[in-house]
């Protein structure tokens, strides 16, 4: 099997923001998707290992932080090679707290969920939000997992769905 092929599927990048019991967490994303428009619902995939997918399940509410071509790629950096157990990954960059969840301000768009249904695969958690709120932030063009990947020069780590063992 040509797993190289998977990186053909578009994708965008995400940095999914929720909280445990006393600070923020999140990790960079590339797997979010519409489900439906009514009610407007928003699946997204988080690996097991991921201690955001652990803050999901107890606090059930995310944030999608829609990055840009325009946004710094130190959040892909941060928000996806390091632990939301031992790093505010939030500190050192501007961000506000909606409905009580965490929206950076260097991104095109944020989506607010509660989660409604999870789904166990072998890896990953899909969780299934119904959306509280939606905001474009600006007319930015959206980074696309092909974007990172061509012309950031950016690498996969081992959580993400589309790892690629070298």
């Amino acid at each position: 099997m040509d797993k190289k092929t998977f990186t053909k599927i578009s994708y965008g990048v995400y940095i999914i923001g929720t909280r445990d019991n006393q600070r923020l967490c999140g990790c960079t994303a590339n797997s979010s998707m519409q489900i439906t428009s009514e009610p407007a619902s928003i699946a997204i995939s988080i690996n097991h290992n991921n201690y955001t997918n652990k803050c999901i399940k107890d606090c059930g509410e995310f944030s999608i932080n829609i990055l840009s071509t325009e946004s710094n790629p130190l959040l892909i950096g941060t928000f996806g090679f390091k632990s939301s157990k031992d790093t505010d990954k939030f500190s050192g960059f501007e961000y506000e707290i909606k409905d009580g969840l965490p929206v950076l301000k260097d991104i095109c768009g944020y989506i607010l969920c509660k989660v409604v249904q999870s789904v166990e695969t072998q890896t990953h958690t899909i969780f299934i939000g119904e959306v509280k709120d939606a905001q474009t932030l600006n007319e930015n063009i959206p980074m696309t997992y092909s974007y990172y990947h061509n012309v950031i020069k950016g690498t996969s780590p081992k959580n993400a769905p589309t790892y690629i063992e070298a």
